[in-house]
């Protein structure tokens, strides 16, 4: 029997246009600043359909090499891409009276609360599956570059029994909630998991997406620190082509480890 081949396939033709168009802005045709030829144009110079294209741009804006504007077409930018337009501040700070300050973009619309069984990243970051939970959803909005966000807010009911006053005004501002937790009696950790994927189609209407450029998603565990229990998951939805996350992140002490000879000598 003859050993089988290795044969290799070619790219995507998307991904071939946009590799030839990203070579193209390396070497100086396309400068920053420039227009890139229009999905039309597109067509014309490589003989692609229109979906090729569109898809082509979709990849050089996910290469950071270009963005998009409305109306106008795709802008290449300077060497090395920029960073994202949209600063989200993820960073929680406590005064000296103790209050909590959570940085957030303006809220757009009136928070919605429902009440939901917990599933997904937030039922196993909770350890609470199919468990009931005080589901808050609100939509974000950034007013200088009007990026929109999606942030939702998951109380277990298991954290409401415990807690009352979160399920009298569950929508209130999560700085307040940390505030009512502390105030419990309760001692306060926060762990944010960083993820991304590709959006959902009511996510990309519900953000104002234009096409499937991926979503930066984060779910923030606020843990009782004394007994290491999870109380309330956080989920952040943030358009990845114009998002940033900024944390401000304190270092933590490293516990030290007495040596085995060393306990051997005291013994």
């Amino acid at each position: 029997m003859a050993a089988r081949e290795h044969i290799e396939r070619a790219p995507a033709m998307y991904l071939q246009v946009a590799q030839r168009m990203a070579t193209d802005i390396r070497r100086g045709r396309y400068q920053p600043g420039d227009l890139l030829p229009s999905e039309s144009q597109m067509v014309e110079m490589y003989g692609v359909g229109k979906h090729t294209a569109r898809a082509a741009v979709a990849e050089l804006r996910r290469m950071g090499l270009v963005e998009s504007l409305q109306g106008k077409g795709s802008r290449v930018l300077p060497s090395g891409g920029v960073l994202p337009n949209t600063q989200v501040d993820r960073s929680i700070a406590r005064t000296a009276k103790g209050s909590w300050v959570s940085r957030e973009a303006t809220e757009t619309e009136s928070p919605a609360v429902s009440r939901t069984a917990l599933d997904g990243p937030p039922a196993v970051l909770l350890d609470q599956q199919d468990q009931d939970a005080i589901n808050v959803d609100r939509m974000l909005h950034d007013a200088a570059t009007g990026t929109r966000m999606a942030h939702r807010v998951l109380i277990p009911m298991a954290t409401a029994a415990d807690v009352p006053s979160l399920a009298e005004q569950p929508d209130a501002e999560i700085s307040e909630l940390y505030r009512q937790l502390a105030d419990a009696g309760l001692s306060l950790s926060f762990t944010e998991h960083v993820t991304a994927r590709a959006p959902y189609p009511d996510e990309r209407t519900a953000l104002g997406l234009s096409d499937s450029s991926p979503l930066l998603i984060t779910y923030r565990l606020t843990v009782d620190t004394d007994h290491g229990r999870p109380l309330l998951c956080e989920e952040l939805k943030a358009p990845a082509a114009t998002c940033r996350l900024v944390y401000s992140i304190t270092p933590t002490k490293v516990a030290t480890k007495r040596s085995t000879r060393r306990r051997s000598e005291s013994a």
